[in-house]
């Protein structure tokens, strides 16, 4: 290995050579140090960082020749083409755009010529050339890991039939969203049932060992219960009975391929949209309209009200104590975020501590619930693994200084009113999983520096972290998401932590339908 790096370092210099640039082997000055795979690199040009925008400009030369990649440059156009790992990138001179695999890509700082030298955004080659970048801002130090690109040890073979490692590779099956029951099979049991295996079958084939299956989308349930009505999408009617108990048989098909079932609810949306025409007779809406609260043409259980919040829990628990399932999964509907949420007088009938802010009053409401959540399924089946999905971004670092380094619009703990902090510390759950849904260029809420922050959340902790990815994001026009690389990236990130137990991915049919060629990607990486 060791032998293989010096045999590319000594070509980097021959070839800074040849262009006429000098070579400088003295120690780095006071600016911005580059370390690939731990040995520093050294350039005539120094790196720097573009005021206002915050982004770091390296020589492209030194980045992308360390690591095998070919280069060209074209002095009549100024534009350079790197190709390599499966890319095509072609910048050029004062332009901010670039051309990915033939598409254009904003850049977030122009490519500029200093020193007869050619300087890129460092996030920017990263991402298509399969660069992990770590940035340490007191330290001024930039370390690169080629993780996955450099040749390496044969590997110790697989026993056949047994997993790899313990780390979670999950996909969330939504019921809402298309995942399942398919477009064209309601009312159809046997394409419901050859949909889901489908599925599965390509799930298992690309690596994936677990899923989330949305048992619960709007009060309502995928199997026959005594406390809420069927879903519509088997149907096309709440609460008709579809001839069958599509939970028993995921879970007979998921458990057949060693894969682990996971029961997903959404706590506490009532209803997608105000319209209650359609519900059927049992639903929340009809039985306990005094429990529902109306906001922005959705409605919601009111966490406020005690009984409310044991009616979600009873809903949960029937499914543990029926089926055999390897965890109770619950995603982010707790409080909904930016609307007017008119709670006023359960807040008055219910402050049994007299918060004076109705917010610290909604925060103990949700943390209540999780606990009194987490405790009923310990004393049933402890065996049953409890976690929850939570927005990505806990608190904005200008809201709480111990939070996050990002502006998002959106947080979990103000908006959501979800002290996922306490949850963790207190070790309510099993797991946490965070939805980091942006990219390790998108500035407002960058992937890594939310990593970051939530593995020293669960740090010292019984908690394990996954992460929540994003796939559906591939293609848009969103910062970051031209290329499928951007999710290997991202797992490639996560290695560096052992406190990163593993992924899931949002959701099924955004991993099934190959977007970008993500499937061949996760196959490579997975070992599939």
């Amino acid at each position: 290995m060791r032998k293989w790096k010096q045999c590319i370092a000594l070509l980097l210099v021959c070839l800074l050579a040849f262009q006429g640039g000098s070579v400088t082997f003295a120690a780095s000055t006071a600016g911005i140090t580059i370390y690939l795979d731990g040995e520093e690199l050294e350039s005539d040009v120094a790196p720097y960082i573009v005021p206002k925008v915050n982004v770091t400009m390296v020589p492209l030369r030194v980045i992308s020749e360390g690591i095998g990649a070919s280069v060209k440059w074209n002095q009549a156009s100024k534009t350079v083409r790197i190709q390599g790992f499966g890319n095509d990138l072609s910048l050029t001179q004062g332009k901010s755009t670039a051309i990915v695999n033939g598409k254009t890509v904003q850049l977030s700082a122009n490519v500029t010529n200093t020193k007869n030298r050619v300087m890129v955004p460092i996030r920017f080659v990263s991402e298509h050339l399969g660069l992990i970048v770590k940035w340490n801002q007191s330290a001024k130090t930039i370390h690169l890991t080629s993780t996955n690109l450099w040749p390496t040890d044969p590997e110790i073979p697989v026993v056949p039939g047994e997993p790899e490692d313990s780390d979670m590779r999950g996909a969330w099956i939504s019921t809402i969203n298309g995942d399942w029951p398919k477009s064209g099979s309601m009312n159809n049991v046997e394409k419901q049932k050859s949909d889901f295996i489908q599925e599965l079958d390509k799930l298992e084939s690309m690596g994936i060992n677990a899923v989330f299956v949305q048992l619960r989308g709007a009060a309502d349930a995928i199997y026959p219960s005594t406390l809420v009505p069927w879903n519509k999408v088997l149907t096309g009617n709440q609460g008709v009975d579809p001839g069958y108990d599509p939970v028993s048989f995921m879970i007979e098909e998921v458990h057949k391929r060693g894969m682990e079932f996971h029961a997903w609810f959404n706590p506490f949306r009532a209803n997608t949209t105000a319209d209650i025409s359609k519900n059927a007779a049992n639903h929340v809406v009809n039985v306990h309209p005094d429990w529902i609260v109306t906001a922005k043409n959705q409605m919601y259980i009111n966490p406020g009200i005690p009984d409310a919040r044991q009616h979600i829990i009873d809903a949960i628990m029937e499914v543990v104590n029926r089926y055999d399932i390897d965890g109770v999964h619950l995603d982010d509907y707790f409080y909904p975020s930016n609307v007017t949420f008119n709670d006023a007088a359960a807040f008055e009938a219910y402050n049994y501590n007299n918060y004076t802010d109705i917010n610290d009053w909604r925060v103990d409401n949700i943390n209540r619930f999780v606990q009194s959540l987490g405790e009923q399924i310990q004393a049933v089946k402890p065996g049953v693994e409890y976690g929850i999905s939570p927005f990505g971004v806990w608190r904005n670092i200008a809201d709480d200084p111990t939070g996050s380094n990002t502006k998002a619009g959106v947080t979990a703990y103000d908006d959501m009113h979800a002290d996922v902090r306490t949850w963790i510390q207190k070790e309510w759950i099993d797991y946490v999983a965070p939805q980091i849904y942006w990219s390790m260029s998108l500035q407002a809420a960058r992937y890594d520096i939310l990593v970051d922050w939530w593995v020293d959340e669960v740090s010292g902790t019984d908690v394990d972290l996954y992460i929540g990815h994003s796939p559906y994001k591939l293609g848009t026009s969103e910062a970051g998401w031209h290329t499928a690389n951007e999710i290997i990236n991202q797992l490639k990130y996560n290695e560096q932590y052992e406190e990163v137990d593993g992924d899931i991915y949002f959701s099924a049919q955004y991993l099934t339908k190959n977007p970008l060629g993500l499937i061949g990607l996760l196959q490579n990486y997975y070992g599939k």
